[in-house]
Parts: C-alpha cells; sequence; structure tokens
C-alpha cells in the first residue's frame, strides 16, 4: 500500500480540498498508472453533493474521476497488455467477477459484482474506491485500455465515459450511412455523439434550445440545425429520423422528439433526467416506435471505441484546468459554461 495525492470532498455541501488517499500496490495482473489527465463528469457533480441518494449514496470523503489517462509505470507479473511507459486510459469500472452472463457477454457495465471507479465497495483496501482526481491509480490489467498515439491526452481523457456513452448506442443501432440521426442537446455528451455520428457516415441534425449553437454544430459535424422550440422547424422533420440520440438531462417532452421517428425508429435517452419523463403510449404505438436506454459500454465495445477515435482522430472539445480550480468548473457545469468538457492537468496536482 502507497499514498496518493488526490483532492476530496468530505460531504454534499463541502468544497474539493487536498488530500492523501491509500492505494493498493500492484498485485500480479495489475497496472499502476500515473495519472495525467482526467475529465470532469456530470456524475461527479451528482455524486459529490449526493444527489443519487436514492440508487447511488455517497461515502465520504468522495475522489470522483472515471474519465483516466496516464502513463503506465508499474506492472505486476502476469500483466502482458501493457509495459511501463504505455499510455492507458481508465474508464468507469475498474473490476467484476468475470463469470456472470453479463460478463461472458462482455457486457461487464451490466455485472451485479462490478466495482465502480469510484464510491464503490473497495475489495482491496476496504472502505470506497477512489477516482482519477489523483496523480496515479492501480487497476487490474482487464480493465485498463490502449489509447491511440495520435490522440490528444487532454480531449482523449472524456473518451472514456462521454465517447462510450454516445458510441455505443450508435453502434448498436447500425448508425452509417443512409441514416438520419438526430442528437439532442450540445453538451459534453451532446458533442461526441455529433462527432462519432458523423464519423459512421450518417445525415446528422442537432436539436438544441440555443440558435446560437448553429455554428458549433456544424464546426462538430452536424449537417442541419433545429431549434427545437420552433414548432415548424420540428414539423418538417416529422416522421423521417432512423434514430435519435437524447442527451439531455434537463426535464422536456420527449413526445415531440418520438414524434419525428420514421417506422421502426428508436430513441435512446443517454442523459437521466431528474424526474421521470411522461411518455405518450400513441407517440410509440404509431409508427412502431422504440424508446430505449443506454449506459456505458463493455471493456470490448470501449477499446473499439478508441481505436475507432484513433482512426478517425475524434477527441472531445476540451477546456483543461489546473485541479485547483475543480471548484469552480462544478459551478460553471451547473451553467453549461464550458465547451464541451473540463479535462483536469494532473500535473497541477503533483506541483503542489
Amino acid at each position: 500500500m502507497y499514498n496518493a495525492k488526490a483532492y476530496s470532498t468530505a460531504g454534499p455541501t463541502s468544497p474539493f480540498a487536498s488530500t492523501t488517499i491509500a492505494r493498493r500496490d500492484p498485485g500480479e495482473h495489475d497496472v499502476q498508472i500515473e495519472i495525467l489527465f482526467c475529465g470532469i463528469c456530470h456524475s461527479d457533480l451528482h455524486q459529490a453533493r449526493d444527489e443519487w441518494h436514492a440508487s447511488s449514496p455517497t461515502t465520504y470523503p468522495l475522489v470522483p474521476g472515471h474519465e483516466i489517462i496516464g502513463r503506465v509505470t508499474k506492472i505486476g507479473s502476469g500483466v502482458t497488455g501493457f509495459s511501463p511507459g504505455d499510455i492507458a486510459g481508465v474508464g468507469c469500472i475498474v473490476d467484476s467477477d468475470g463469470t456472470c452472463p453479463q460478463c461472458r457477454a462482455h457486457l461487464e457495465q451490466f455485472c451485479a459484482a462490478g466495482t465502480f471507479t469510484y464510491n464503490s465497495p473497495d475489495p482491496h483496501l476496504g472502505g470506497v474506491t477512489y477516482g482519477g482526481y489523483s496523480d496515479s491509480i492501480v487497476v487490474n490489467e482487464r480493465f485498463v485500455f490502449r489509447v491511440p498515439a495520435n490522440l490528444d491526452l487532454a480531449g482523449a481523457a472524456p473518451l472514456l465515459c462521454a465517447g462510450i456513452t454516445t458510441y455505443s448506442p450508435l453502434r448498436r443501432a447500425g448508425v452509417g450511412a443512409g441514416k438520419k440521426v438526430g442528437v439532442v442537446g450540445l453538451g459534453g455528451l451532446g458533442h461526441m455523439g455529433v462527432k462519432l455520428a458523423h464519423a459512421f457516415g450518417a445525415h446528422v441534425v442537432v436539436f438544441t434550445t440555443s440558435p446560437d449553437k448553429k455554428d458549433d454544430a456544424l464546426r462538430l459535424g452536424a449537417d442541419e440545425i433545429v431549434v427545437s422550440k420552433n414548432v415548424n422547424e420540428m414539423e418538417k422533420h416529422a416522421g423521417s429520423f432512423d434514430f435519435i440520440l437524447d442527451t439531455v438531462s434537463a426535464d422536456h417532452d420527449v413526445n415531440a422528439y418520438l414524434s419525428l421517428l420514421g417506422i421502426d425508429g428508436n430513441l435512446t435517452l443517454v442523459g437521466a433526467p431528474e424526474k421521470p419523463l411522461a411518455v405518450s403510449a400513441f407517440a410509440l404505438i404509431f409508427g412502431r416506435h422504440q424508446l430505449s436506454g443506454s449506459l456505458i459500454g463493455g471493456i470490448a465495445e470501449t477499446q473499439e471505441m478508441l481505436d475507432f477515435c484513433g482512426a478517425h482522430d475524434i477527441t472531445a472539445d476540451v477546456e483543461v484546468i489546473p485541479i485547483q480550480k475543480v471548484n469552480e468548473a462544478f459551478e460553471r457545469m451547473l451553467r453549461s459554461d464550458v465547451k464541451y468538457r473540463f479535462s483536469i492537468d494532473m500535473a497541477s496536482l503533483r506541483s503542489e
């Protein structure tokens, strides 16, 4: 066991502050990683403020972070896929039982015995796991990813959550050339959805409540932009979409988008509104529409996503910040004052 520098919060209203946490020494199949960048996910804010108490209560002190890019510093004797000096990534999960039907189907994210990167029971040291707002981490090799050498590391960090969260449903829906795809919302998830759908070859339409986002949407790869508050613009697209990716976490009318689907069209939620959405049965029945949800992806699919992003030179648009500005970043994130993701430069932590 060794000590690592980190930033933690002591309670739902407490600011983040510098601390020291325990990390396990690398075991036979473990990889030790010096963290270079860690993205800030909206889930970090929810967990820090215990806003998911009913389903996932927060244990304090909390060290968030599951969008991790770093350099391998040490490996266990049984590790075969990584060597010291390699650039590696860690996402939302760091362990699973490996034997359940979900794991055998390469859907480790649904393993009932899975271990999340932070705020999850730690089977090695007791207590809970600590995430990427720290200078290092130790993870089983099975849950460590190879990062394409051409990708900007700060922008690659959010791929480990925002990237796979949007890639997985697009891939599963068979999005590609000849398909018309809608992306609802142009934030941290939405901007990745646009980039990926465009790279798949689809015709991409962005739905936004902000007309001033048009130029940015086009820059990211959108073919069309629809201001969702404009009824006439919405009606022009009625019954025409093969797939719609809904990335909005605020309360909104999902029926307005279901009506835009073609026959057998699918609308998949990746945003998580706090209140239940009201869904009209008729919006589903007429057109045989499907409403579904998607989490992240399994380990194999996440590696596939990283390789795809490497081949198409896709990273998140990020604002790089020192860890000392993490409290300010959380407040700005609540105001949607970031394009489109914060990425923490962990050199700032090591310099403390």
